[in-house]
């Protein structure tokens, strides 16, 4: 691996209910190069968002970190006040949220939007900045950009507002960027237009990158290692080629078998897509032991009552499972 860029030590971030304080993600670490893209897969309510805004200091009550560290060039970002921390986010530290249309400031231009990041971190004036926005649609393939920076984000198409949300992330260079499911909303077409263009920007920049998916096949195209998350752990990280060949963890062998596959057929002429029985527990009642034991098949006695550790699985890769082999 590259010189750490990034490196995430057992952080564990509570939910607070009263007196009670519920476990949401439990001691996950992992570590992200110089230019490296580091995948976080797992379905919905795992706690991938969650760990994402914990790095940038976005968390909000009844959500808190209770424990671990993350550390940003060598500098725990833990231990920053709220000013320190709005000059490194934005700047050093960027992201892409989710949904656009709520992430973007609907009663302003969105050159404007842009503009105000050249004048926040780099101490630009603003009509300086605006030719910059311009310039920063224009890297990212927006026709016309000297017009549509005097767009509003609802005169602009899903792609479009994707496109302006990677030009705001990428306007200061940052070292980092995490990208928090970027092309959920959008047609296939247009997320491989919008993840060709960020894996383009990002090697040319050098930009380290943290892709938060539940698409497996987002992380088999745009990363090199990729971390499972299951109901608020690391179930397992590996190579995205290890992974993909062999999965050790039955969490991460179920998300493989759910893909649908071109050319698999049954005797009717279709063939019903496998899927992993029950759902994700809730925070307030996580099994005692494996968190995955409720819903795996290969689960016995000692999946009941312990949590199973990390296994070094060699190549930089690991998992926690009992049964792993």
């Amino acid at each position: 691996m590259s010189e750490a860029l990034l490196d995430v030590k057992d952080l564990r971030i509570d939910i607070v209910a009263g007196s009670v304080a519920h476990n949401a993600v439990e001691n996950v670490s992992f570590t992200i190069g110089r230019g490296e893209t580091f995948g976080l897969v797992g379905e919905s309510g795992c706690g991938k968002s969650i760990t994402a805004l914990a790095m940038i200091g976005l968390l909000k009550p009844p959500l808190t970190i209770s424990g671990g560290s993350i550390l940003f060039k060598g500098q725990d970002l833990l231990g920053l006040s709220a000013r320190e921390m709005r000059k490194l986010r934005g700047n050093r530290i960027a992201m892409i949220f989710q949904e656009p249309m709520t992430a973007l400031n609907p009663l302003s231009p969105v050159g404007r939007q842009i503009a105000e990041m050249f004048v926040l971190h780099q101490g630009a004036t603003w009509h300086e900045a605006e030719k910059k926005a311009i310039e920063a649609l224009a890297s990212v393939q927006v026709p016309a950009p000297d017009q549509r920076v005097k767009n509003y984000p609802h005169q602009m198409s899903g792609g479009m507002r994707q496109r302006v949300m990677i030009a705001i992330a990428l306007a200061c260079d940052p070292d980092l960027l995490i990208a928090d499911e970027p092309t959920t909303a959008l047609d296939v077409t247009v997320q491989a237009e919008i993840l060709k263009l960020m894996q383009e920007l990002c090697d040319a920049r050098g930009t380290a990158v943290l892709m938060i998916s539940h698409d497996l096949g987002v992380i088999a195209k745009m990363c090199r290692r990729v971390g499972v998350m299951y109901a608020g752990h690391m179930a397992e990280e590996r190579p995205v080629a290890d992974v993909f060949r062999a999965p050790a963890h039955p969490y991460t062998k179920g998300l493989l078998d759910s893909l649908p596959r071109l050319g698999s057929r049954g005797s009717h002429g279709r063939k019903r897509l496998q899927e992993i029985e029950g759902v994700v527990p809730s925070i307030a009642d996580f099994p005692a032991g494996c968190r995955f034991e409720p819903r795996c098949g290969r689960a016995t006695g000692i999946c009941v009552k312990q949590k199973p550790a990390e296994v070094d699985l060699g190549n930089d890769g690991f998992v926690r499972c009992f049964h792993h082999e």
